[in-house]
């Protein structure tokens, strides 16, 4: 027993940095929660313009996480950048508490929250990995738990934050999510002596004021950029646009010139990636497609036990932490024996189980009651192939992708996972708005069939998707495999 507890045993670090991610995710889960709804019910928006803008919000909250972790890297230092971030999204979220009754602030308020999200994103993760020495076997267990953190802090918001926001109103709702960030912020303060000989080289020189500032001054400009765009969706897609060409060039540029065995891979790498964009913009489905669904066409209860609609989100992290220890569990029963399967195999299963989620629910509209209401049944197991899907390609994607890239270019391939992520967020609002009744169209009777029809494409194009990356994943498997042996040739070479 003592060696079984000796295996969860993690240093002082580890506990301080879990505490400040779960509170931060609190504060961002809980607000992703709402926002859609919020747009229209609050705001006035059509469900169609609200899944657009939530979808260019989503894209930015990613595009600016290569960001700050480069300033978190090279600028200020991993730990400077994290409380820089945890204040801008605090202020953020205060600021869209406020445009409950100031509507004109709330593009301001979402700008604030994409670049304070850029700024803290990845440096809780950074810091970790810098709290333990090369090769150290607790490193993996503690990365695990660091995403059991993300979600318990999103369970918890997701299934609570909108009660608040029933009983209390909107403003509440936000004022709890900006305190997530200062119990977050607290809660750094408080321990930040267990990681005073921890952080990037940045961060372990003395401050630099001019530097600071300048970074202070950017954010604010990023701020009202950000705002911009989301005013101007037209621009946002430009810019998007722009900037995926760029980068796709310049990748493949990179994949032309490299001579080391890496070249098949970062192909592979590349497949992989357009994969994900489809499933993340199936995850981004949750707070806006499949949230407006549970709330229109959904039994507001599970089991008898009444809920909130918007709730229903929490199911997602509710899964995820459910099937983690048991995949874990498969995982390392078949690796021992050498049958775990390759990457793209697992991409593939996870594109099926997705694919289920949204199969199920016209499955399930067939047996709503007459009012046109489907049971709460459906939607559970929906969200539970989305989530164990989840688990088997963004779960693992990311860490698989680096896999397949020279160290050189780890930096770029990290950012261009996240522009994937920003790239899936745009698609992602045009596909939710593909769910949005015509005028004139609110009964539950009528709404029924637009989301069935809708979730049965999805569902369709989704399982398409599926069968050919299972028929395609032999190839690819054999290719990464070929080149690791290639690129173990090459690492015995002398410089």
């Amino acid at each position: 027993m003592s060696s079984m507890l000796e295996n969860f045993k993690q240093p002082k670090p580890f506990y301080m940095i879990f505490f400040v991610e779960m509170w931060e995710r609190f504060g961002f889960y809980g607000m992703q929660a709402l926002l859609a709804v919020y747009f229209v019910k609050s705001l006035g928006m059509s469900d169609t313009e609200s899944f657009s803008v939530m979808g260019a919000f989503m894209a930015l909250v990613y595009g600016f996480v290569s960001i700050g972790g480069y300033i978190g890297d090279r600028v200020l230092g991993t730990k400077r950048t994290m409380v820089l971030g945890a204040i801008t999204l605090a202020i953020g979220y205060f600021l869209l508490a406020a445009s409950a009754h100031f509507s004109h602030l709330v593009f301001t308020a979402l700008g604030t929250i994409c670049i304070g999200n850029g700024l803290f994103k990845a440096n809780p993760s950074s810091l970790l990995s810098k709290c333990y020495k090369e090769g150290d076997p607790k490193l993996d267990g503690a990365f695990t738990m660091y995403y059991m953190a993300v979600n318990i802090g999103s369970f918890f918001a997701t299934a609570f934050v909108p009660v608040v926001s029933s009983h209390f109103g909107w403003s509440v709702a936000y004022i709890l999510s900006g305190v997530g960030l200062v119990v977050a912020l607290i809660n750094y303060m408080l321990c930040r002596h267990w990681v005073a000989h921890v952080g990037s080289e940045a961060g372990m020189k003395k401050l630099n004021f001019n530097k600071l500032l300048v970074v202070i001054i950017g954010s604010v400009i990023g701020v009202f950029v950000s705002s911009f765009l989301l005013r101007n969706l037209g621009v946002a897609h430009w810019v998007l646009g722009v900037i995926v060409t760029a980068v796709v060039l310049y990748y493949f540029y990179e994949t032309a010139r490299e001579n080391t065995g890496y070249q098949t891979k970062m192909i592979v790498a590349f497949i992989l990636m357009l994969i994900a964009i489809v499933f993340f913009v199936l995850y981004m489905q949750m707070p806006t497609s499949l949230n407006f669904f549970a709330i229109n066409n959904v039994e507001h209860s599970i089991f008898g036990i009444p809920i909130n609609p918007i709730s229903f989100q929490a199911l997602n992290p509710f899964w995820i932490v459910v099937a983690s220890p048991i995949l874990a569990y498969f995982y390392s029963h078949f690796g021992t024996k050498g049958k775990d399967l390759a990457m793209p195999f697992k991409f593939a299963i996870g594109m099926f189980l997705c694919a289920f989620g949204f199969l199920v629910l016209p499955l399930g509209a067939k047996f709503a009651n007459v009012h046109g209401i489907v049971s709460s049944s459906w939607i559970i197991l929906c969200y539970l192939f989305q989530s164990v899907g989840e688990l088997m390609i963004s779960g693992l994607g990311l860490a698989m992708v680096a896999q397949l890239v020279p160290q050189r270019l780890m930096g770029l391939v990290m950012g261009v996972w996240f522009l994937v992520s920003a790239v899936a967020s745009m698609i992602a609002g045009h596909v939710a708005g593909l769910t949005a009744a015509p005028k004139g169209v609110t009964g539950a009777i009528q709404t029924l069939p637009v989301y069935s029809h809708v979730f049965l494409q999805i569902g369709v194009v989704t399982f398409v998707i599926a069968v050919i990356t299972l028929i395609a994943a032999p190839m690819l498997t054999r290719y990464i495999n070929a080149d690791v042996t290639a690129t173990k040739k090459e690492t015995i070479l002398p410089a």
